[in-house]
């Protein structure tokens, strides 16, 4: 996740909450300690909202099916050169693992979960003929594809294909492995994620069927934003056994300052560009964004925080359907102010995250939604 810090306005008026976005401007280029990369952003396209059909008293999508994908993506380097033009290889290289074996240890783990959890003819072949694939790896998930060889078939209701989801750097500790661990629980029963086969402390075993994230300029499609649209609603219409109070949205962005303060760089442009970006006091921005906040009776709902391209999935063989598409990826959801949720859906308009040259994403603000894109009447 790209977790973009929202430096703006937020007022409430009627059903539609507006998001003020102030100036442009980059937070940090990159969290080095941890890899996460922080952006803030902002502009001067006014109110923006959204208004959607929020249907509160459902907390389930519609449809019955749901799904993880694995997607081939292009393995991406760092660039020996800057924006402008300036040393910029302290990036580092964004290799999936893909290009590499299975380790022994993971597969043979792998293995002996899949046959746990999953019994029927998951039970009956041997490690030598299970059949594992890098799917992709990042500082939330690796994530693995797990199958039956081509010979063998179910003996029953157990699945020919899982996906292996085994937890990285970011959510490591007791309590943010317990928390997330139930929230996928309830949202697989609730059919608003891929089905749960198996939970254990390291990771869990998912549901794996076909399907493609969508790309960034679709959000600006008509059909495809207004089920996103309700998609939130429903979203933020669920009762979660979680704390109510919005604390995920400054925690998150604490955390990262501290982080941001306390990085070291060897090039004196890096140390330049550094000291810049400090000069603008983005801690007291911080303060007067959460005294806003506070005077803002923008409603405090279950939110999924992430609602990017990336984390949207159009379903195979429901292209043309009404509910062709899946939110997926709930590690940074929590209750939150429902505002962030929209304030940052728009923001992804702006992002292309396929850019394979360092900083390794585009921004076009040009592509941020008008007020007729973001407000969708009932």
């Amino acid at each position: 996740m790209l977790l973009l810090g929202r430096v703006g306005a937020l007022r409430y008026s009627g059903s539609v909450l507006s998001l003020s976005l102030i100036h442009i401007g980059f937070l940090a280029r990159k969290i080095m300690n941890s890899g996460q990369t922080v952006k803030c952003l902002s502009d001067t396209a006014g109110n923006v909202g959204i208004r959607v059909k929020d249907d509160a008293d459902s907390d389930r999508l519609v449809g019955g099916d749901s799904l993880m994908v694995a997607e081939e993506r292009h393995p991406r380097s760092a660039s020996p050169r800057g924006t402008n033009g300036d040393d910029d290889s302290e990036a580092e290289s964004h290799q999936d693992g893909r290009n590499v074996d299975v380790d022994p240890d993971t597969r043979r783990r792998a293995f002996s979960w899949c046959r746990d959890f999953l019994s029927g003819s998951w039970k009956v072949i041997t490690e030598h003929d299970f059949q594992i694939k890098i799917v992709s790896g990042g500082l939330s998930n690796l994530l693995y594809m797990c199958s039956l060889p081509d010979d063998v078939k179910p003996a029953g209701v157990e699945p020919r294909r899982v996906l292996l989801r085994i937890y990285g750097a970011i959510l490591q500790g007791v309590d943010s492995l317990v928390l997330e661990s139930v929230m996928f629980a309830i949202l697989a029963e609730r059919e608003l994620g891929p089905r749960l086969y198996g939970i254990f402390p390291e990771g869990r075993l998912e549901q794996y069927l076909p399907s493609n994230r969508l790309r960034t300029e679709q959000l600006s499609y008509s059909q495809i934003s207004a089920e996103i649209a309700s998609k939130m609603a429903r979203f933020h219409g669920m009762e979660m056994p979680f704390n109510k109070e919005p604390k995920w949205l400054f925690g998150t962005i604490d955390r990262y300052m501290d982080q941001v303060k306390t990085l070291k760089f060897v090039r004196e442009a890096h140390i330049k560009k550094f000291n810049k970006l400090m000069k603008y006091d983005l801690p007291a921005e911080l303060e007067s964004l959460r005294s806003l906040l506070a005077a803002t009776p923008s409603p405090v709902v279950f939110c999924h925080n992430d609602v990017q391209e990336g984390n949207i999935l159009m379903l195979d063989g429901r292209e043309n359907s009404a509910d062709k598409l899946m939110l997926i990826d709930f590690e940074y959801s929590s209750y939150n102010y429902r505002g962030f949720d929209f304030g940052n859906h728009f923001c992804e308009w702006i992002y292309d995250y396929t850019y394979d040259q360092w900083p390794f994403y585009k921004a076009k603000v040009e592509n941020y939604p008008n007020r007729e894109q973001q407000v969708l009447l009932d």
